[in-house]
């Protein structure tokens, strides 16, 4: 008999300024476990506050004051916020994640462990940056998303092993669904920032173009793609030496979804494809941080998400024409279930 939890994910609506976006967010942030407030600390621990603070000062000053907000509801000090919750030198475990685009659809899998997951599915309207929908990382980041102008950037763990001082790539994922409205604008702000970690952004926008940028700390390497298959090892000749020395598993992953092209999926059928408890894309490793907690599906042309929660999940759509339009009336939270019993 199988035994399964249930996975609660919360759906959050922030409005208004950065520094109002950051108080909002700060009443959710009360009542957290402290058991996961204490692993933060200890995963930041190495985390230089000060070059975070100038380097977000520089290139997003908007999440700065987001984390003034923060810091100011929860009653810390800044600096510590900042250790928490900039991604600015933090170590995370070995993630995975599975996209595919084609015809106009971005499906992705985000395998990880419910431990160390926000849970959380944003809706942010900022007075000074794009709307967009997204699932977070340490509050602030995003682990894949879209915004108003179609642009869908999602992140894909590569390597830890290889790092300098720079953000996480949660961060960064957050910082291009803010200031950039398509591929072009951006593969140039990527280019600027600081990265801690090697990663892979996998991105698609209105115009149907579809990339993967594969980054370092040293260097980044766009390969477009049309459809476009992205796991968690770099390609490129010039990047494929920061890889694990074990990549089999992203590397059927990646062959599996290359089998799905000549099907020619339409939106529900990638999303079945992919949140099929069954499917080869589904994984329930949660101990290992290698279990699927979300499967989205990002339709930049409509502006439409639709989104489903653990294994064989009904799939909710959500229009984000309609959040703008202020017509969508949204739950509280979305449901689902985890099967952690077939661990190895």
């Amino acid at each position: 008999m199988q035994l399964f939890e249930e996975l609660i994910v919360n759906v959050i609506d922030v409005r208004g300024s950065y520094y109002e976006i950051g108080l909002q967010q700060s009443q959710e942030l009360l009542s957290i476990d402290q058991t996961q407030e204490k692993l933060l600390l200890e995963l930041t621990n190495k985390s230089n506050v000060q070059m975070a603070k100038q380097l977000l000062q520089f290139h997003s000053p908007n999440l700065l004051q987001e984390m003034e907000g923060l810091a100011i509801g929860l009653a810390k000090p800044l600096d510590t916020v900042i250790k928490m919750y900039s991604g600015y030198t933090i170590t995370f475990p070995d993630m995975g994640c599975t996209t595919f685009v084609q015809n106009g659809n971005y499906v992705r899998n985000y395998d990880f462990s419910p431990a160390l997951y926000d849970a959380r599915l944003v809706f942010s309207n900022p007075i000074n940056g794009y709307a967009s929908i997204g699932f977070s990382q340490q509050i602030i980041g995003r682990l894949d998303g879209m915004n108003e102008c179609g642009l869908v950037v999602g992140l894909h763990f590569v390597n830890n092993e290889c790092n300098d001082e720079g953000f996480i790539a949660s961060t960064i994922v957050r910082i291009l669904l803010e200031q950039c409205k398509n591929i072009e604008e951006a593969l140039e702000l990527i280019s600027e920032l600081p990265h801690g970690y090697c990663y892979n952004y996998s991105m698609t926008d209105q115009s149907g173009k579809a990339l993967v940028v594969e980054a370092s700390p040293q260097k980044q390497v766009t390969k477009y793609e049309n459809p476009l298959m992205c796991t968690n090892h770099f390609e490129t000749p010039a990047m494929k030496e920061k890889n694990k020395k074990i990549i089999e598993g992203s590397l059927k992953r990646k062959q599996y979804v290359k089998s799905l092209i000549e099907k020619n999926l339409n939106t529900m059928a990638a999303y079945q494809h992919f949140n099929n408890g069954n499917s080869p894309l589904f994984f329930k490793h949660y101990k290992e941080y290698f279990g699927t907690l979300h499967t989205v599906v990002y339709s930049p042309m409509l502006l439409e998400v639709v989104v489903g929660i653990g294994e064989d999940s009904e799939p909710i759509t959500f229009s984000l024409k309609d959040y703008l339009n202020e017509a969508l009336t949204l739950p509280k939270t979305l449901k689902g279930r985890i099967n952690p019993v077939n661990e190895v």
